[in-house]
Parts: C-alpha cells; structure tokens; sequence
C-alpha cells in the first residue's frame, strides 16, 4: 500500500541565539503541545501549516528524531561529536522559531524557555516515535524541567485513508501496532485526508477511534488545515483546568466497553457515589499502575473524585506509571459529589477496578 511522505521542513534562516535578559521566573510556563502519528499521516503537513499561518503567534517548534539509534532526518542537522547536543535554530518570516534537536530534548526545552518572554507556545514534531508516554512523563511531571514549561496536549494525526489498515496489520503479529498506542494517548485526534474515503466510512473509523480513546477529540481536516485552538492551549493537563475534564466524563457516562477490534485497547468508565479516602485511592492506583497487580495494562486515566473530610472536587490522572491527585475546585451547592473515573488501556477488567474502588470508600476504612 502506498503512503504518503511527510513534507520537508519548511524553508527558514539562520538566526543569532542571543537570548533576552528579562526574569523569565516571573513568567508562566510554556505551553508543549507533542505532535505525532504515523509516517505519512500529515505530521510535517500540520507543522507547516501552523508555522505558516497568519495567527499573530510566536511559536516555536522543535523537530526530533527519537530511536534507539538516532538519526538525521532533516538536512539542516549538523552532526556533532561525543554525544553532544547537535541543534540549529531558525526563524520564520512570521516569527515562530524552529529547532532541530539531536539527544537532549531536555535541554532544548531548557535553551528555549531562557527566550520565553518572545513566545506563546512550543510545538514537538516527533519522528520515529511510536509511543509519546516517555515524552509525556518528561514534560508534566519530570523534576529537571520544573516550571519552565508543561505539557498541553498530545495531538495524533491518523490518515483516513490508510487508518484501519494500519490498527489491523499487526492483529496476528506479536508486535503491538504503533498506531494503537498513539490514538490511546491522544487528547485531539486529527482524522486527515479525509477527502480520499466516504462518508459511511469516516463514521466507522470514528467509531473505531474512540472505541480506543473516548476521551479524545476527533477533528476531521485536509491537509491538517484545523483551527489552530484546536491545536494549542488545550490544557489537557492543567489540573485547574476541571471544567474541560467534567465535560469529557459527561459525555462518557453511557460508555460502551465493546471493542471494535481484537487488540484489547478500549477504554471504560467506573463511577462510585461514595466519599473515598484519598490514601486508599492512592494505594489502590499504585497497585494498579505500579505493580500490575491485575495484570491490566493501562495507559492513561481521567478522573474526578469525591474525597471524604473535602469541600473540593479532585481530579486524577495518570499516564504509565505516573499519577496526580490534586483539588481543582469547590464542590457546587446541589452538585452530585460522585466519583467518575475512564481508563484507557490493555486488558481492562471492568468488573475488577468497579470492585476494588468500592474498597476505597471512606465507610471500609
């Protein structure tokens, strides 16, 4: 089957790394939005387009080659020696700043946020990447980075046209289809090329999609041309950020578990009426998250809770192994204080995680 290569980078000059001296710890942190996907899906299409565009924005994108073996892509890398950082940056007419990074993508960011007073948000294109947890982990809770910057979204671009190809062409293989683990952690699906298949189909892969993710928003496009709010200040992360979190429960509150593949990805929603103690909860995600007591794998979790001896909706998260409890906001007068949790992951058991958080009620304790 032939698929569609990713554009080059685009066209851009050279520009002198002076950095300005402005306190940059008076300033809020920067926001990352991770870009990946499939080659051929329309990752470079989608970069281009945003550093084209006439939003007004300054923006700045670093273009990284992850793998076990790194390698050079982009024709603006130079090779460096003993291991070194190798990056170049450049500027756009419009004013975003572009960044080919080699090895240390914590330092990059580092160099990049010394000049964060010129810009609005940083872009990561990444290239040979099958699985964005590690990248998630580094930018949301990693200590090296501490306020400097945070994760916003990760953003996966499928191809409509070669999508459902791509989820099934591992089914009888032993090796887990790349394409699976990118639409498990994305929060904004980008479903490109959506010219090239008909409209019964889009909904099937739609379907098909959120079967995987179901808190993820699908956006269709041509050519990755989206709004760009779409794309930036998301705030998927931002634990402050409860509203946008309630509305994605909501909408999953009759969520079918069927899975519309034989991958075993799905995601499933458990809910509990009952105040829980928060050390429970804890203890009950890190046997979940960190021992695998029951050999479930999960990938990402969204959550709301209802904490006993709190006046304060909580909300959790986890991506792989790392996890944040945290209050976002004051429960509402006449507001239903429930617990609402969505796991997304590998063999899942409903049943399972339905039983074992009803242990975390404060009346068990």
């Amino acid at each position: 089957m032939e698929i569609e290569e990713d554009e080059d980078a685009p066209l851009a000059v050279e520009i002198n790394q002076t950095f300005n001296n402005q306190n940059t710890d008076d300033l809020p942190p920067v926001g990352v939005t991770v870009i990946t996907g499939y080659l051929g899906a329309g990752k470079s299409t989608l970069v281009n387009y945003i550093l084209n565009g006439k939003h007004g924005k300054r923006i700045a994108v670093i273009l990284n080659e992850f793998g076990e073996e790194i390698g050079v892509e982009r024709a603006m890398i130079n090779e460096g020696e003993g291991g070194a950082v190798v990056e170049e940056w450049v500027e756009l007419a419009n004013g975003c700043i572009c960044c080919t990074v080699k090895h240390s993508l914590v330092q990059a960011l580092e160099q990049l946020v010394e000049r964060k007073d010129r810009l609005d948000h940083i872009l990561l294109e990444t290239t040979g990447l099958a699985n964005p947890a590690p990248l998630a982990s580094v930018l949301w809770l990693d200590d090296q980075l501490e306020a400097a910057v945070k994760l916003d979204s990760i953003i996966t671009v499928v191809d409509a046209k070669n999508l459902r190809f791509q989820l099934k062409k591992h089914e009888d293989s032993s090796t887990f289809p790349e394409a699976f683990l990118q639409i498990a952690f994305a929060d904004v699906v980008i479903l490109n090329k959506v010219d090239l298949v008909s409209r019964d189909e889009l909904e099937e892969l739609e379907k098909e999609i959120h079967s995987i993710n179901s808190l993820s928003n699908i956006v269709q496009s041509v050519r990755c041309q989206v709004d760009i709010s779409i794309v930036l200040n998301c705030r998927a992360y931002d634990a402050s950020h409860a509203a946008h979190l309630e509305q994605l429960l909501e909408e999953n509150k009759s969520l079918t578990t069927k899975d519309l593949h034989d991958s075993g990805v799905k995601t499933i929603c458990i809910t509990d009426p009952h105040e829980l103690d928060l050390e429970k909860v804890r203890l009950w995600l890190e046997e979940i998250l960190w021992d695998k007591k029951y050999d479930m794998d999960v990938y990402r979790c969204k959550g709301v809770l209802s904490i006993v001896n709190s006046d304060e909706l909580h909300t959790v998260q986890a991506v792989r192994e790392l996890y944040e409890i945290v209050p976002a906001r004051k429960w509402k007068t006449g507001e239903a204080q429930t617990n609402k949790i969505v796991f997304i992951g590998r063999s899942l058991n409903e049943d399972i995680l339905q039983d074992t958080l009803r242990t975390c009620a404060s009346t068990t304790c």
